[in-house]
């Protein structure tokens, strides 16, 4: 019962040996400071790494956006369509084959 009464009033912190209490207490503060750093550095990444996750899905689907409007834009279709306009239409002779001669 002493030995709880004296832990309660902190005895061991005012004795005349307290400096190796006193050293193991900053010990263990120091220890725990460094694994509350490392636990807020490892939240920041994690939330980083969310937040480079959903930028990756933002892009990919611009991408497809993007590929499909350019499928659309190359289809014969609106070529023809677009060409049209300036008096230029498909060709109605096959194309004709050049061979140089040999000298």
């Amino acid at each position: 019962m002493n030995q709880l009464l004296a832990l309660l009033n902190i005895e061991f912190l005012i004795k005349d040996d307290a400096l190796k209490n006193w050293r193991m207490l900053l010990f263990l503060s120091l220890l725990a400071l460094i694994v509350i750093a490392s636990g807020h550095s490892a939240d920041k990444k994690i939330y980083e790494i969310a937040r480079l996750n959903a930028e990756i899905k933002e892009v990919k689907s611009e991408f497809v956006e993007t590929r499909a409007a350019l499928m659309r834009l190359k289809m014969e279709t609106r070529v023809t369509q677009q060409l049209a306009s300036r008096g230029v239409g498909p060709a109605t002779a096959p194309p004709i084959k050049l061979i140089p001669k040999k000298q």
